[in-house]
């Protein structure tokens, strides 16, 4: 992972800036960046009342903002102010277990597949696909949520993905 990047990313204020300026919809619903690694990055989404459903819940495209964060992190940190490079979520699945309410941790341990897949799209020059999984746990480490998300990533310069 790009040292710059993972310093930009620990960086409590520069990364609140970078969503304030890309992801303004994270940055006002309170998604934030709790941990991230070569290998793993954990995010948090809090339930308020910007992120509530009717139920008195967490709304379910707050808890996809966070898990897809968890897992696009790790990726924008293996092509960051490298070889130009496209990444785009061309799938999503999720299957929620519990009512999500109070503060929810979504964690992506799947940076190492990230990384395979985004080498051997630069290698190649072939555009390829790679779904990986986010888990939402609530305080007490019960399971509120799995995300499955399928990332394309391509050489600005190539064609269609390929499965892997």
């Amino acid at each position: 992972m790009n040292d710059a990047f993972l310093r930009l990313a620990q960086h409590p204020f520069k990364f609140r800036l970078f969503l304030l300026t890309k992801l303004p919809a994270a940055f006002f619903c309170g998604v934030r960046l709790k941990y991230i690694d070569p290998d793993r990055a954990e995010v948090t989404v809090p339930f308020k009342w910007i992120t509530q459903n009717p139920f008195r819940s967490t709304y379910f495209a707050c808890l996809a903002m966070a898990a897809e964060m968890s897992t696009g992190i790790l990726a924008m940190g293996y092509i960051y102010k490298d070889v130009p490079m496209s990444m785009l979520i061309v799938k999503m699945e999720a299957r929620y277990f519990k009512k999500a309410t109070g503060k929810i941790y979504f964690t992506c341990e799947e940076g190492q597949r990230l990384y395979s897949v985004i080498q051997e799209a630069r290698a190649t020059g072939k555009p390829l696909e790679c779904t990986v999984q986010s888990v939402g746990f609530n305080t007490d480490g019960e399971r509120v949520a799995e995300f499955n998300f399928t990332w394309s990533f391509k050489s600005k310069s190539s064609g269609k993905p390929a499965r892997v």
